[in-house]
């Protein structure tokens, strides 16, 4: 598989998360990547997209989660990211299989304990504009998933009792989330961290983070949950083009006579086509520009 193709990287947490996406993908193009540092991935096409999906299972928590996060953005340098699974739902209006697609992601367990009480200390990731986008795009014609744009909750817990303090201090710090699950915000960090890259979590709910977790788990609600947040997953990639890979990162315009502008070899109006121009047209920029101008008598 060419090197040069646009990489989408999926994570998952948990097998059945894992083999719920591979299941969407070229099984005859997939093949293994090992990282430096032993971490493995399958990589593979996803018919009728210009995407190579990156599938990699990193197990459970947000630290695991961010630190390999970096590991693999760094080894691939993908395009987006999204973080793909499945999680308790905590609004009344959800059920088992629906999907929650993450406008943010927030960190529930930090604050302040104090005399009078404890004083929360938010962390939140929003999703990517442009995959949130997608996601918006997708679902309205997306047949047999009933999916939610909403936020999600993220700590370090499997919630399985709907009276716990933890559920009532979510409810009252974080009242608009409607998902809550363990990776989330390690994905979401990575990837803020390693600059402007698209990234998403989509989550299917398994269960209703109550006392029902464990029977709804037996009956099959992490395999039917963690199946449509796959093909949520898909039909946001399908929606959300690659970049062009044949555009110029920089291009300079040409002087009248045919001299580039890049260094500057007039008086300097910085108008029309001559002075100090350097055009961007097409090109995909991570960060500041610098540059440096040089004036010749």
């Amino acid at each position: 598989m060419p090197e040069t193709e646009p990489i989408a990287v999926v994570l998952t947490a948990l097998p059945v998360e894992y083999d719920a996406v591979r299941a969407l993908l070229e099984s005859a193009s997939l093949d293994e990547v090992v990282l430096d540092d032993g971490t493995r991935l399958e990589r593979g096409r996803l018919a009728g997209t210009g995407w190579t999906v990156a599938l990699a299972e990193l197990g459970e928590g947000a630290l695991t989660t961010a630190a390999l996060t970096t590991r693999i953005v760094s080894a691939l340098a993908p395009e987006c990211l999204l973080f793909v699974g499945v999680a308790g739902g905590l609004k009344d209006d959800l059920r088992l299989g629906d999907v929650v697609v993450g406008t943010k992601v927030y960190a529930v367990h930090g604050g302040k304990q104090t005399p009078q009480g404890f004083l929360a200390r938010p962390e939140v990731w929003h999703g990517s504009h442009r995959l949130v986008q997608a996601a918006r795009s997708a679902l309205r014609d997306l047949d047999g998933v009933r999916a939610h744009r909403k936020p999600i909750a993220c700590g370090d817990v499997v919630l399985a009792d709907e009276r716990s303090a933890l559920r009532d201090h979510i409810r009252r710090t974080y009242n608009d989330a409607y998902a809550i699950e363990m990776e989330g915000s390690g994905a979401s960090h990575a990837a803020h961290l390693c600059g402007r890259l698209d990234a998403l979590v989509i989550r299917g709910i398994s269960d209703l983070a109550d006392a029902g977790k464990s029977t709804a788990d037996a009956e099959g609600s992490q395999e039917l949950a963690a199946g449509q947040a796959a093909k949520v997953a898909v039909a946001v990639l399908r929606k959300h083009d690659p970049r062009p890979r044949n555009a110029p990162g920089l291009q300079e315009e040409p002087r009248p006579g045919g001299a580039a502008t890049g260094a500057d070899t007039g008086s300097g109006t910085g108008t029309g086509t001559g002075g100090d121009t350097i055009t961007f047209q097409g090109g995909t920029y991570h960060g500041p520009v610098v540059g440096k101008i040089t004036r010749h008598s």
